[in-house]
């Protein structure tokens, strides 16, 4: 019964953790979904092989706006293309796979909590709203 409890306990944890990261990442100005957050999340952690062209497009963006990538595997990069490889859903009126390429690497950031690789990215793209 005490093994029981103990597991309890660890998932409430880890479920106030999950719910205090998204309520950071939209007092940052996030705007996507708890349920699209978590899978981006989720399925950029699990991903081995990027598509070469998402990685190129984030590196981009990374180098205008002065941000140092790792030489592989930036998790801002993996979440960056998982977003990018969502489609949007039919009965969906709004989706991040409609955002443009700097505003969606700006919304990566955010989740992740990089606020200053976030500044940096508004910085360096002023006519984007972000």
């Amino acid at each position: 019964m005490n093994e029981r409890s103990f597991e309890a306990g660890a998932n409430m944890q880890r479920q106030t953790k999950e719910n205090d990261a998204y309520d950071n990442y939209r007092t940052l100005g996030g705007i996507i979904n708890e349920k699209d957050y978590t899978s981006a999340l989720g399925r950029a952690e699990k991903t081995a092989t990027l598509n070469t062209t998402l990685v190129q497009q984030a590196k981009n963006i990374a180098t205008y706006a002065g941000i140092v990538l790792k030489n592989s595997g930036d998790p801002r990069v993996n979440l960056y293309a998982a977003l990018r490889a969502d489609n949007k859903p039919k009965d969906v009126e709004h989706h991040h796979s409609q955002m443009s390429d700097q505003r969606l690497f700006a919304e990566a950031l955010r989740m992740l909590g990089d606020t200053d690789a976030l500044n940096k990215t508004i910085a360096a793209y002023p006519n984007i709203s972000f």
